[in-house]
């Protein structure tokens, strides 16, 4: 299966991420929790959800059509 994994940093520390297994954000600090709450009831996961659809499944298809055509 594919995942993605959307992370965000700052100041060299990870406060909130999304990971499509998962389905939805999570937070690592106290401002992560708060901002993974208010992105799960907004257009953010929506958007994330998109981005899953829209780079990882079509590159994952490229990437695996150009092993089938190698073998």
């Amino acid at each position: 299966g594919i995942e993605f994994i959307d992370s965000y940093v700052f100041n060299k520390a990870e406060y909130i991420r999304f990971n499509s297994t998962v389905g939805r954000y999570v937070g690592y600090t106290e401002y992560g929790v708060k901002n993974a709450e208010a992105w799960n009831k907004g257009p953010q996961l929506g958007q994330e959800q998109g981005e899953l659809e829209r780079f990882c499944k079509h590159n994952a298809d490229l990437d695996y059509r150009a092993i089938l055509d190698k073998t």
